[in-house]
């Protein structure tokens, strides 16, 4: 699969890139306080560098994502202590802590140390950081309620979408920092509970950070700022594209319930993932929002449709979309995805100026015209950078919040999902109205009965 959130097939579970090292990460602390002691959030106390108090993180979604967060966060502080898991299936539960307690901190960069510093540092086991009793390992639906109350510092939420608003809610109104992956919510009333949240978390001193891993990214961090500079002029258009093929499927077995079976194969159903273009390619309309630097879209009119998705596990997604996004100041976004097997993929951006054109996808971060520009520095591992910074800042006591544009970036493609579902052209602000709500309530989270919506027909399809 393409999805940079989930694990490919025949590749491992943790992506190995070029992240931060352990000299990397002390400089980025020291940039965020401005003296070597840190006051600790938890307590008050004034430590020197080698005397971190332990962070408590727990884990709420215990899928390969989110075993990634955990163990990223492990890497980001060497005060990081696993405390707590929470998933509705337990075997998941075991996994996760099996994987965990056998990495592995990754090999020192090489740097301009000497021989005798190099040998000081060995590879650190993780293990012993992440023993987690069974007393803390919490199962079901209200599993998120008991990790809670567990004792835990940090909370990174990784279950399927439906459940973040709810689950972010219960984190803020407990008092935690929050890794919260994207998206951030399946529809129009979970964006506005998540806004909520984000201004709860600023009047707590809380850090919020988003699983929008691209924007932790050192080539688009650099290709975005050129632009923000003015390297390319005026922008007058957006181009993004996130075609790739379709994901995994769980055939119903026996005794399964239908919420058993959807959550099983959450992707596919538009309650719990929102559609692809939301659980997946919000992640081209998050660039998109990104170079627009607060500019939110008037409206959006696009196309889309199900034509090779079959069976069951498919559940009632869209596999297709068009959208053409309408800004207030003249500039036109254009985004294409499709989840097809056999068919070309592609995963870019472009975006083009009265001067000229900056190019970038994975690898590859340009811009011709001119001022032509190359991206000829180092790389980094994006999911590592995320926790490195959320980690720095709750050291640093200084919160970052990214909850604003997080929730803005989901609203965007949620309103794209609205347009195509109904044929309709939908505005920025009918988006953040709507009482559509996709996902049940928590006071149906239990196993048993949940019909699904039918696939949607543009032209036919409401919207509320």
């Amino acid at each position: 699969m393409s999805n940079p959130d989930e694990k490919q097939p025949n590749e491992p579970l943790f992506r190995d890139g070029g992240g931060f090292t352990r000299r990397q990460f002390v400089q980025t602390s020291a940039a965020m306080a401005a003296v070597p002691l840190i006051i600790s959030p938890f307590g008050g106390q004034v430590f020197g560098a080698d005397e971190l108090p332990p962070i408590k993180i727990g884990l709420v979604g215990c899928g390969g994502r989110g075993t990634g967060a955990a163990m990223q966060a492990l890497h980001a502080d060497d005060g990081v202590v696993l405390h707590a898991l929470a998933d509705v299936f337990a075997p998941k539960i075991e996994r996760t802590q099996k994987n965990l307690s056998d990495g592995l901190w990754p090999k020192e960069e090489e740097t301009d140390e000497d021989e005798d510093e190099k040998k000081e540092k060995p590879e650190k086991p993780i293990h012993p950081r992440c023993q987690v009793p069974d007393s803390r390992k919490f199962v079901g639906f209200d599993a998120y309620q008991k990790l809670l109350a567990s004792g835990v510092d940090v909370v990174l939420l990784a279950t399927p979408p439906g459940f973040r608003p709810w689950h972010l809610a219960a984190a803020i109104n407990a008092g935690k920092h929050v890794f919260c992956e994207k998206p951030m919510a399946t529809d129009g009333p979970g964006v506005r509970s998540v806004l909520e949240s984000a201004k709860l978390a600023r009047e707590k001193k809380l850090s919020l950070v988003s699983g929008f891993c691209w924007r932790y990214h050192t080539a688009k961090r650099a290709t975005i700022a050129e632009i923000e500079n003015g390297r390319i002029g005026d922008l007058r258009a957006i181009y993004t594209t996130y075609n790739t093929g379709p994901l995994h499927r769980n055939d119903r077995k026996e005794g399964w319930s239908d919420w058993e079976f959807q959550l099983r194969n959450w992707q596919h159903f538009d309650h719990l993932s929102g559609d692809h273009l939301v659980e997946q390619a919000v992640h081209s309309l998050d660039k998109m929002m990104w170079v627009m630097n607060g500019v939110l879209p008037e409206k959006v009119t696009g196309v889309g449709g199900r034509i090779a998705r079959e069976g069951e596990s498919s559940g009632n997604i869209y596999d297709h979309f068009g959208l053409t996004y309408e800004f207030p100041n003249g500039v036109r976004g254009f985004h294409m995805s499709r989840q097809i097997p056999n068919c070309a993929n592609d995963n870019s951006d472009l975006f083009i100026g009265a001067r000229g054109t900056a190019y970038m996808d994975w690898d590859h971060h340009k811009i011709t015209g001119e001022s032509e520009w190359t991206f000829d520095g180092k790389s980094n591992d994006m999911y590592q950078q995320e926790h490195d910074e959320l980690f720095a800042s709750i050291r640093a006591g200084k919160p970052m919040n990214d909850g604003d544009w997080m929730a803005y970036s989901t609203l965007a493609a949620i309103m794209g999902r609205m347009a195509a579902y109904t044929g309709r052209t939908v505005t920025w602000q009918e988006a953040l109205e709507s009482e559509e709500a996709l996902m049940p309530g928590p006071d149906q989270w239990q196993w048993g009965s949940l019909a699904t919506n039918p696939v949607p027909v543009p032209g036919k399809a409401k919207m509320s």
